[in-house]
């Protein structure tokens, strides 16, 4: 119940802090990538359920549907505008959308991509694919694009085995300090 209240403190303040920001992004994807703003990527959620997660598009049309760090040469991929956005996590915007509809909270284990079948298998066995994904976890502030598969899910079970109110504070801290150092931040 703290982490469904907390959530929706941190979406109010999200948005009030970040609306001008994603007017302006909005704004300037429609105009430069085809009038497309978001890109929904289907993701696995919380039971091992399909959602569609939104991002602000940041990949030309023609990319593969596979995870960035698997794309032979990804920059290829990466418009201009895209580069800033995923540099800077701006990207991620759209899915406070996601944790509106409690698809997604502010902290969990990130959401894979409906085709990564190491790992949502890795993470059923563990049952982490019973937790609600978040938009930052533990993975993402102890790697984030550095990691395998492997460490991943054990930083997953981790989060799992030690979630506290306490600890999503000092992810969501320290995302905010990764992010702005683009710490293990590759495209």
């Amino acid at each position: 119940m703290i982490k469904f209240i907390f959530d929706y403190f941190l979406l109010l303040l999200a948005i009030i802090i970040f609306i001008l920001p994603i007017i302006f992004i909005s704004i300037i994807l429609f105009f430069s990538s085809n009038n497309k703003i978001i890109h929904w990527s289907k993701r696995i959620g919380k039971n091992s359920n399909y959602f569609y997660m939104p991002k602000f598009v940041t990949m030309s049309d023609n990319t593969p549907d596979l995870p960035t760090h698997l794309l032979i040469n990804s920059d290829k991929y990466v418009t201009s505008i895209g580069r800033i956005l995923r540099m800077t996590s701006l990207d991620e915007l759209p899915q406070l959308y996601s944790v509106a509809k409690r698809d997604m909270s502010f902290v969990g284990p990130r959401p894979a991509l409906h085709n990564q079948e190491d790992l949502i298998i890795s993470r059923k066995k563990l049952k982490i694919d019973k937790l609600l994904p978040g938009i930052t976890g533990w993975a993402q502030i102890n790697g984030r694009d550095d990691i395998s598969i492997k460490l991943k899910v054990e930083l997953d079970n981790y989060y799992k085995k030690n979630y506290s109110f306490f600890l999503d504070i000092k992810i969501l801290f320290l995302t905010v300090i990764n992010t702005i150092q683009k710490k293990n931040i590759k495209h």
